[in-house]
C-alpha cells in the first residue's frame, strides 16, 4: 500500500505538471534537455504543503545547478526560479539571483515578474524596485516605470533615498529631447527639496546642461553671422563668439558630433 501511495502521488504530479506547464515556456530557449523544473502546484504537493521549503529547495537547486561550465543556462534558470518566485515571492536569495543571472545575462524580461512578485511581497524592500527601475531605464528605455519604480524604491529606503531620488529625477530629466526642459525640471526640483546633498547633485546637474545651452547658442550665433554650419568647436573661438569652452562640473565632458553639442555619456562595460 505504501508504493501503492507513492505511485498515485508521483503520476498526479506528472498530471498537474504537464496541465501547468503546456504551453507556457515555449518561446524560452532550453539549453539541455535533460532539466526538468517541476510546477509549483505539483512542489506543494510533494513537499507535504510546504510551499515556503518547497521555494528554498527550488531556488537553491537553481543557483547551483543553472550555471554549467562557462555557460549560464538561460532556459532552465527562467522556469526554475520563476517556479520558486510562485512558490514564495518574498524568497530574497531568489529574487538577488534572478537580477543577477538572468538580467545581466541578456534576459533581463524573464526577470520581471520575478522582481515584480517581490515588490509586492517585500513591501518594505527598497531593492526589487530599485533593481526593476534600473532595468527598465538601462535595457529597455523606459523613462515612467523606471522614475515610477526608483522612486518606490526611495520612499521605502531609510539609507539610499537621497540617491534613488537623484536617480529617478535624472532619468526623467534625460528622458527629455528639450535641454532647456530638462534645466527647467532640473531647477525646480533643486528649488523645491530640502535635502541639501540632493540639491547640491541636481545643482551640479544643471550646471552641466546650462554649459551645453551655451555651446549651441554659441552655435546658433555662429551659423547666423556667416551663414553656415559649424564644422569644428574651435571656429567658435577663432571668431570670438565665446572665450573659453564650459566645463563641465561632472568632468564627463561635451562632444560634438554631426554637427551638434551632445552631452558626453559614459561608457558602461
Amino acid at each position: 500500500m505504501k508504493w501503492l501511495g507513492i505511485a498515485a502521488v508521483a503520476l498526479l504530479a506528472f498530471i498537474l505538471n504537464a496541465n501547468w506547464t503546456k504551453g507556457r515556456w515555449q518561446n524560452v530557449a532550453v539549453v539541455f534537455a535533460d532539466r526538468v523544473v517541476v510546477s509549483a502546484p505539483v512542489q506543494v504537493v510533494l513537499y507535504g504543503g510546504d510551499r515556503f521549503l518547497a521555494a528554498d529547495v527550488e531556488a537553491i537547486r537553481a543557483s547551483v545547478t543553472g550555471m554549467d561550465i562557462g555557460t549560464v543556462n538561460l532556459g532552465y534558470l527562467s522556469r526554475a526560479q520563476n517556479v520558486a518566485s510562485e512558490l514564495n515571492p518574498c524568497h530574497e536569495d531568489n529574487y538577488y539571483t534572478a537580477n543577477a543571472l538572468l538580467t545581466l545575462a541578456g534576459a533581463d524580461r524573464q526577470a520581471v515578474g520575478i522582481l515584480e512578485r517581490a515588490i509586492s511581497c517585500r513591501f518594505w524592500d527598497e531593492m526589487p524596485p530599485f533593481y526593476l527601475g534600473f532595468n527598465q531605464h538601462f535595457f529597455h528605455g523606459n523613462y515612467a516605470d523606471a522614475q515610477r519604480n526608483l522612486q518606490l524604491a526611495a520612499s521605502r529606503s531609510t539609507i539610499r533615498t537621497t540617491s534613488f531620488t537623484k536617480l529617478a529625477i535624472m532619468i526623467k530629466a534625460e528622458s527629455f529631447k528639450n535641454e532647456r526642459m530638462a534645466l527647467e525640471f532640473l531647477t525646480e526640483e533643486k528649488d523645491k527639496t530640502r535635502d541639501a546633498k540632493l540639491r547640491a547633485l541636481l545643482e551640479v546637474r544643471a550646471d552641466r546642461i546650462k554649459g551645453l545651452l551655451r555651446l549651441r547658442d554659441a552655435q546658433a550665433i555662429y551659423e547666423a553671422r556667416f551663414g553656415k554650419k559649424l564644422e569644428n568647436p574651435g571656429q567658435l573661438m577663432e571668431n570670438g563668439i565665446i572665450q573659453a569652452f564650459p566645463i563641465d562640473p561632472m568632468k564627463i565632458g561635451y562632444r560634438f558630433k554631426n554637427g551638434e553639442f551632445h552631452l558626453n555619456e559614459l561608457a558602461m562595460q
